[in-house]
């Protein structure tokens, strides 16, 4: 526990500040598996359409500190290129 009323403050804050990341960081991963299903289901148009929404979700998420920007830019080119060779 905390011995000071600033480090309660601290506690809490990083409590609030925690819960908003993994609620970010869920959403990520939602939206990257249902991209990656059907990228494997060879839905092509559908995971054309979903890319872009994928890539904001990311760019937020960083804008936000929820993750790295390096992060989020891996993934993101992961992604694409995924998506490239299905599309031929």
């Amino acid at each position: 526990m905390p011995n000071t009323k600033s480090a309660e403050r601290r506690m809490r804050n990083s409590q609030r500040k925690n819960l908003q990341n993994s609620r970010v960081k869920s959403k990520l991963r939602r939206l990257e598996k249902e991209f990656r299903a059907a990228v494997s289901a060879g839905k092509n148009d559908e995971a054309t359409k979903l890319l872009p929404g994928v890539h904001s979700a990311f760019d937020k998420a960083v804008k936000v500190g929820a993750i790295k920007r390096p992060t989020a830019n891996r993934k993101k080119s992961r992604l694409a290129v995924s998506v490239k060779p299905a599309a031929k």
